[in-house]
């Protein structure tokens, strides 16, 4: 269960775009400690947008309660302020998430910022990619320090809370956090199952230590004391679902305590007053009448339905059967769309740190299916414009990885792709093996119905500008056939 709360958010690619949610604008309605709300009407509307606008607040507090159970580091979870390292990719047998990530080695932590600041400490990575995200509890990326912003030098950086007014230590560098409560995704470049150990080794150098034992040798404490009544048979999704309005707004008060709303949220914050949810305050609905409690119930039942239309219905951007998504990491005011990404991508980055299009169809809008064989043509000038790397990797009809013959789940720059005469790049897509000359660039897919996902980490500002886009899956039989009718070059 802790592997797949770990992995849920950070590479399941189901990202989705979607239009503003626009809240009607408030109208003299008067708050004071007797009446908060004038009708049931109104509780349920409010109830209905302060829902939407809450969901990620709510499902990060979750999530972060699940992945901290745990008196010690383990290989899925550890306390508050304590690194989770991922050591290995999975494999065809790992079916806890979907669409398991073959690229980098996952980092892991969930800072407490309420006592006093945390220090990251990072090494020198020398030529290697990596990158620590920082997620306010409100999942908008705040930092994201790594090689596109810092380099990949020794660094440290002071992390601190909303309220901290400290000095930071001479040569390190300060991170305000809007919240408290932070998760940080670190993503390390890893280049095949040979370069374990060499990650690893840096994995190790990731360091966290609280600032008042900063420039001691600060050892974590061995054991820490576990959360009482948290559920780990649930996944976060779930459990948020399964909370009624009324209890969904306690949940939220309690972390607002920790995790104020952020400084666009004022118009957002006189709406919660209505329904007696004020930020730093328990919210007691016992002032609230049974209709109304019940208005509350039913207005978060229809954000919750919303929320889960949307995430079915994203609206993304589509170029030869490829999809993108640009709207990620930070939202503004689109509470929605925040939502949305919090239920079904929660951990995903910014667009300038990796952008992950995706296929299930061919250039004709076809189903992508084993029975058939595909090449991707990439033009000697228009293989993915990265600062980074990247690689497409394949999943079957369930996203997950399936066995194949050679262990190959993706290809990217880094496998030993054999280039055409003329600087392009082919790759072949079948079930079948090719011939011996093609097995470079041969990426297995499932004898049935399959997708893939092209991952471009630190994209180049073609790719953010939409100038540049993945080509189309072709069928090779289709290719050959124009190729001797004398319509193909």
């Amino acid at each position: 269960m802790m592997t797949r709360i770990l992995l849920a958010g950070l590479i399941s690619l189901i990202l989705i775009g979607l239009s503003s949610c626009k809240s009607p604008s408030d109208k003299n309605i008067d708050v004071s400690q007797n009446q908060v709300l004038t009708g049931t009407n109104e509780a349920r509307l409010l109830a209905e947008q302060i829902y939407a606008y809450g969901y990620p607040l709510v499902i990060m507090d979750v999530t972060k309660d699940m992945m901290t159970h745990s008196a010690y580091p383990t290989d899925n979870a550890a306390p508050t302020n304590q690194f989770v390292h991922k050591k290995t990719f999975p494999d065809y047998s790992f079916t806890d998430v979907v669409t398991p990530n073959a690229d980098t080695l996952y980092s892991s932590a969930w800072l407490d910022l309420t006592k006093e600041p945390i220090v990251l400490s990072l090494p020198d990575t020398g030529n290697r990619y990596y990158l620590m995200q920082m997620m306010s509890a409100w999942t908008e990326v705040f930092a994201n320090p790594g090689s596109r912003t810092t380099g990949n030098r020794k660094i440290d950086f002071v992390i601190t809370g909303p309220r901290w007014t400290g000095t930071v230590p001479a040569g390190a560098r300060q991170i305000k956090s809007p919240t408290n409560d932070v998760w940080i995704i670190g993503r390390t470049q890893t280049n095949g199952t040979n370069d374990y150990a060499v990650v690893q080794e840096l994995q190790k150098k990731y360091k966290l230590t609280p600032l008042s034992a900063w420039g001691t040798n600060y050892k974590p404490p061995s054991t820490s004391a576990v959360k009482a009544g948290v559920n780990l048979s649930q996944i976060p999704v779930d459990q948020v679902e399964s909370l009624s309005g009324v209890d969904f707004f306690v949940k939220m008060s309690e972390s607002m305590k920790r995790n104020p709303p952020l400084v666009q949220d004022g118009f957002m914050i006189e709406k919660m007053k209505r329904i007696g949810l004020i930020p730093g305050q328990s919210f007691d609905p016992a002032n609230l009448s049974p209709d109304q409690r019940a208005s509350l119930n039913e207005g978060a039942r229809i954000a919750l339905s919303k929320i889960i239309n949307a995430a079915k219905n994203p609206k993304v951007e589509k170029v030869d059967g490829w999809v993108y998504n640009f709207n990620t990491g930070r939202y503004g005011t689109n509470y929605r769309n925040r939502a949305a990404i919090a239920m079904t991508a929660l951990g995903a980055n910014l667009p300038q740190d990796a952008v992950y299009p995706r296929t299930q169809v061919d250039t004709l809008g076809r189903k992508l299916n084993g029975k058939n064989r595909y090449i991707i043509h990439f033009a000697k000038h228009q293989l993915p414009p990265v600062n980074a790397f990247w690689s497409i990797t394949m999943y079957n009809n369930k996203n997950f990885f399936e066995k194949n013959p050679i262990d190959r789940y993706a290809l990217g720059d880094r496998s030993k792709l054999i280039y055409n005469s003329d600087g392009s790049l082919d790759i072949y897509v079948q079930y079948q093996a090719p011939d011996k000359r093609r097995l470079s660039n041969w990426l297995p897919s499932p004898r049935g119905d399959f997708n893939m996902v092209a991952r471009l980490y630190w994209p180049k500002r073609e790719v953010l500008t939409r100038k540049w886009h993945m080509p189309g899956v072709q069928r090779l039989e289709e290719i050959k056939q124009l190729s001797q009718n004398g319509n193909l070059d």
